[in-house]
């Protein structure tokens, strides 16, 4: 067995959010490989985020970003405590997050914030087009809808600073390793002489 050292559990235990017991286990049943033991805490830790997502989150801040003087946005980032809303963290993810939205542009944070109107249009104009097989009509022309939003949605687009993951898996992990719920209540973006 691989000999596990002390700076090895601390810094996995920095990097997974987990306890530093849960973090030995993990080296010991990896066998040392770190990346390995890495990679099983951070599921873990998603697996037990996706339980805090129904947690209130009443805390937290208003962050922005501003670029070049010519856009910008302002969002509200919600946490469980005021203890986590004043971490470093969580302020350097609300600011993350601001970028994202003056950076993509999304005109809504999640999936059920698109209006039913909205949906059905896009649906009634894909349908003008289709042409699939009529018993798989329903599916596909929702397949199609999601995609089309895809872009315009907060959570489903790809995370700037490291597009290997979503916005949404990008919270995921912070709620992980903050151990508390983490929302996205609401943004604005503002560009010079564009008007909605």
């Amino acid at each position: 067995m691989a000999e596990i050292s002390i700076e090895q559990i601390k810094k996995l235990k920095e990097l997974s959010g987990v306890g530093l017991t849960d973090a030995k286990k993990a080296l010991v049943e990896a066998d040392g490989d770190f990346d390995k033991a890495l990679d099983a805490m951070r599921k873990k830790g998603l697996t037990k985020a996706e339980k805090r997502g129904d947690r209130e989150t009443r805390e937290g801040l208003i962050d922005s970003y501003i670029h070049d003087g010519r856009l910008g946005a302002i969002v509200e980032v919600n946490c469980e405590t005021s203890f986590v809303a004043k971490t470093d963290e969580f302020k350097t993810l609300a600011h993350q997050i601001a970028m994202q939205v003056a950076s993509m542009n999304p005109l809504y944070v999640s999936e059920e914030d698109i209006p039913e109107d909205v949906k059905a249009a896009k649906i009634k104009e894909l349908e003008e087009n289709f042409k699939g097989p009529e018993n798989m009509k329903e599916q596909i022309l929702a397949g199609q809808a999601k995609k089309a939003f895809s872009d315009k949605v907060l959570m489903n687009q790809p995370f700037i600073l490291d597009d290997t993951k979503t916005v949404e898996q990008f919270i995921k992990e912070a709620i992980a390793k903050t151990g508390e719920n983490i929302t996205v209540r609401q943004f604005k973006r503002i560009e010079l002489g564009v008007t909605e």
